[in-house]
């Protein structure tokens, strides 16, 4: 690895502190954005409320910073007047007024490596104290001191030659940094791990396909658990008061025949509720048993506290990729309420648990089945945003089918184990939208159609404003309360990534990345 030093007066400057207690009360804070989704619940939301609908308008390009690898997805981190960017094996410290580099660190990535399944990607990092911690496409959970951008150490989360690697942003909580692996496509058998952050020394580590005498391994029919994938790509969330860490896991492998893996398939397409400390598992909520359509549930889980039914309750909810939106009791996992927030075709409804009800004969086959929604499903790993000025949920949906099929899957390491693949409906069929959904039940209350199925996350603030993206290189905002579009930036390449806010100099920012190029956008 190799570190860049840039301007060593402004180095020199960079000695934030992020201990723990900042980013459990990062609302206090909201100029800053101290972690992956801007707080731990998971919201996405920034309590800044300088840009409204009534100003927004005047929006300008203040600066940009341009990529040389890749679509970019990263979410950055900024604190006190310092941004962290991440790109594949890449992690830079860029002065927050002007966008000029203050330090780089990148690893080598290794001429073996390959991407089974996923693009080379990176999320963005995590801070805590004075490190900042980078999750590799070869496997290495890396801590850099945050002011200078010196490796302080590195650990090797697993071998990347089976199809292991990661490619999310890391969760940092109280001593321990958390990180979950991709490659469920190459017939992993997927973890969610805790390292201190200290040293780097492996903490826990949480398999989410069981082994033999863990519960749910019955789930799993002979030895179909060594190859059961269940990759967990996206950063959780955490609830600080429990104690406990909630992950989103992906698919069971092979993707489209389940013939091998008679059962449920546990942990594959459920979020999990680990205890912070050991990791141990509290509980956990399966969204799509048995999975032939590649209907990861690798979401950010969204915590919120809201009146059910005259009750109130903790809630994690989830828009799920199968279309399908939850409301779950946070404590104990029990469901509590459910509906179709896009078009699907493969399930008659949820029952009283919120146990799909299968339509029959929606199954990958030899000659091909048409299911909604396509495997990318009616949402992916991007981000929805929840904020509590409005009680709505706003998720960027994607309505789309595929004829889905099933063929032989011989695992082989380091290769492609699906056992089918689809074929999408015409573009000119597929659409999107912005939709703002009631929190507590997933009850539709506006949309914001799209020209397609976009690939973009969101963020929504106290000024009344959600921005979010296009594939067709759109960064928009509209009203949060009605969904009337209010501004638009052509920024000229595909949006996959989610956007942030935070102050720069007292005034608010709104940052995005579009295709090779992050865009932070204020006002004259």
């Amino acid at each position: 690895m190799k570190v860049l030093a840039i301007g060593l007066l402004l180095v020199a400057v960079l000695a934030a502190q992020v201990p723990y207690e900042r980013i459990v009360a990062a609302e206090k804070e909201p100029g800053n954005w101290l972690t992956y989704s801007g707080n731990y619940q998971g919201h996405r939301y920034s309590p800044l409320s300088q840009l409204t609908p009534a100003n927004v308008g005047g929006l300008k390009v203040r600066w940009a910073k341009q990529f040389t690898m890749g679509r970019t997805q990263v979410s950055p981190i900024v604190v006190d007047g310092i941004m962290y960017i991440t790109a594949p094996n890449r992690a830079e410290a860029l002065d927050l007024r002007s966008g000029n580099t203050l330090w780089k660190w990148e690893r080598p990535i290794p001429r073996d490596y390959q991407s089974i399944g996923f693009g080379q990607v990176n999320r963005g990092p995590a801070i805590l104290d004075d490190k900042l911690y980078v999750a590799t496409l070869d496997c290495y959970l890396v801590a850099l001191d945050a002011k200078t951008g010196q490796q302080r150490w590195a650990v090797k989360v697993e071998d990347y030659k089976p199809g292991y690697s990661m490619t999310l942003a890391p969760l940092a909580i109280k001593g321990k940094v958390i990180v979950g692996v991709s490659g469920g496509e190459a017939g992993i058998r997927g973890f969610v791990d805790a390292y201190d952050a200290a040293t780097g020394k492996l903490a826990w580590r949480f398999y989410t396909i069981p082994g033999p005498g863990e519960p749910g391994h019955e789930t799993w029919a002979g030895d179909s658990w060594k190859t059961g994938a269940g990759s967990s790509w996206v950063t959780g969330s955490y609830d600080a008061e429990l104690n406990l860490v909630y992950w989103g896991i992906g698919n069971p492998g092979p993707d489209w025949n389940g013939d091998s893996r008679k059962g449920d398939n546990l942990y594959s397409c459920s979020f999990v509720a680990l205890d912070g400390d050991t990791g141990k598992l509290k509980w956990h909520f399966q969204f799509t048993p048995h999975d032939t359509h590649d209907w990861d549930s690798t979401h950010v889980p969204v915590l919120l506290d809201a009146e059910v039914r005259g009750k109130k309750r903790k809630l994690v909810v989830n828009p799920n990729r199968n279309a399908f939106y939850y409301a779950l009791d946070r404590v104990t996992g029990e469901f509590v309420a459910g509906r179709e927030y896009a078009k699907q075709t493969w399930a008659k409804g949820l029952d009283d648990k919120g146990r799909p009800v299968p339509v029959p004969g929606m199954e990958p086959n030899a000659e091909g089945v048409l299911v909604w929604p396509a495997l990318n499903g009616a949402t992916v790993w991007f981000s929805p945003s929840y904020s509590p000025r409005t009680g709505l949920l706003y998720v960027m949906t994607r309505e789309s089918g595929a004829t889905y099929y099933k063929r032989e899957a011989e695992y082989k390491p380091g290769t492609f184990f699906a056992g089918g693949g689809e074929t999408r409906i015409p573009e000119r069929e597929q659409w999107g939208a912005l939709r703002a959904l009631e929190a507590t039940s997933g009850k539709k209350v506006w949309e914001f159609r799209l020209q397609s199925p976009p690939w973009a996350g969101v963020l929504s603030t106290a000024g009344g404003l959600v921005f979010s993206g296009t594939n067709e290189g759109n960064i928009f905002a509209v009203d949060a309360k009605t969904g009337q579009p209010l501004w638009d930036f052509q920024a000229g390449g595909m949006v996959a990534a989610n956007p942030i806010s935070f102050l720069v100099d007292g005034k608010q920012h709104v940052a995005l990345a579009a295709e090779r190029v992050l865009y932070v956008f204020g006002l004259p």
